[in-house]
């Protein structure tokens, strides 16, 4: 603990946010692109020590929040074919898909649903890495183990890895629903909206470990807003949002490197080279913000066996699905914040969620829920 605790020093955070205040000479809307920053930002009371001279929104940086509804339901239609398994994280199973979710369908391993009525029963096994998926298809050779992969550029690694080590182990009954997506394209495509009202960004410093920063260069330059790569304790956010300010301040738009113990410029080499070698990027269908030009992954041509879609069929066979009620869209485009959504607090909690926002460990919804009173929270504009 002696590393984060450093990083956690309450005089040291008070001061940067008065270092903040001095140096703000008008307000500024920063976004924060990941999901664990906006629980680190409410948790630790940074938004509310600066909501009245810094405007923080959240943006599309929780990853279960953005997998496609067709994903999902394609990924609840695999978990319910005979002699299928789906091996999915735990974060998944509560996220709607257009009628039900994976832990509406589910079955566990070796289990009868308890709802013997229940015609859309699933075979749905909770793992805690892909790896995990493999020596299940290793350990039932005769059952179809499909791995639900959703992520962002952090998560790809581990799942190019999973699909290494089935091929070393001759697997066939081991394959990757891919459902990873790129955080860079979401970014671009934010700013392309007319309606955006961001003007600087605090980066994903996980994310960034494994691509680096050099690409945000070019994004910076081109949409004329700061880019800084922030960490997750108070003192990695505080210090980005005042690197952040004093560009806004001078008018420049820089990317700046605000988690140096983590992230360099050029990123992991090798995790990215292993990514290369069995993913290429593609256009990607993300939840409330339809496709996305480059906004994912799929598997390459030479690992098609491994690849769920072309194996058994594709989300985009399925029906078309309805609308979501839940604006999470709006939410994770800065558009609003969650208590503006009329839902939130009331149709909409952690208990019986709408949408993913509310369900996911990262999403700016359940932050809200968690760490605001819904009265307290609906009076921020």
């Amino acid at each position: 603990m002696k590393y984060v605790d450093e990083f956690r020093n309450p005089q040291l955070a008070r001061r940067l946010i008065d270092q903040i205040r001095s140096t703000v000479s008008q307000p500024w809307v920063l976004m924060d692109v990941c999901g664990g920053q906006t629980h680190s930002l409410l948790r630790n009371g940074i938004e509310a020590a600066l909501n009245d001279c810094i405007e923080l929104v959240h943006g599309p940086g929780c990853p279960v929040c953005v997998t496609s509804t067709e994903a999902i339901d394609f990924a609840q239609a695999l978990a319910r074919r005979p002699g299928f398994m789906l091996a999915s994280f735990g974060d998944m199973l509560r996220v709607p898909g257009s009628r039900a979710s994976l832990l509406d369908v589910r079955a566990w391993h070796g289990q009868q649903n308890d709802d013997s009525t229940c015609d859309q029963v699933g075979h749905v096994q909770i793992v805690y890495s892909p790896l995990d998926a493999v020596e299940l298809a290793r350990q039932n050779p005769t059952t179809q183990i499909v791995f639900f992969g959703v992520g962002f550029e952090t998560t790809v690694p581990s799942t190019a890895l999973a699909i290494l080590h089935a091929e070393k182990l001759g697997l066939t009954n081991f394959s990757v629903l891919a459902s990873h997506v790129r955080v860079l394209p979401a970014m671009e495509a934010l700013m392309l909206n007319p309606e955006t009202r961001v003007q600087g960004f605090l980066a994903a410093g996980h994310v960034c470990t494994i691509t680096g920063f050099e690409a945000y260069r070019c994004f910076a330059e081109r949409f004329q807003v700061p880019v800084v790569v922030a960490g997750f304790e108070p003192l990695d956010l505080l210090q980005a949002i005042l690197v952040a300010v004093e560009q806004l301040e001078h008018g420049l738009t820089t990317v700046s490197n605000c988690y140096a113990r983590s992230v360099r410029m050029t990123g992991n080499t090798r995790a990215l080279e292993t990514v290369e070698r069995v993913y290429e990027v593609a256009d990607k269908s993300w939840r409330g913000f339809g496709v996305i030009s480059g906004g994912g992954y799929q598997i390459r041509e030479t690992y098609r066996s491994f690849d769920a879609e072309k194996r058994f069929g594709s989300y985009r066979d399925l029906p078309i699905t309805a609308p979501d009620m839940c604006m999470g869209a709006d939410v994770l485009s800065g558009r609003i914040k969650p208590p503006q959504c009329s839902f939130f607090g009331k149709q909409c909690t952690t208990d019986h969620p709408l949408g993913a926002p509310m369900v996911s460990s990262e999403g700016a919804c359940a932050a809200y829920m968690r760490y605001q009173t819904r009265d307290s929270a609906a009076s921020v504009s």
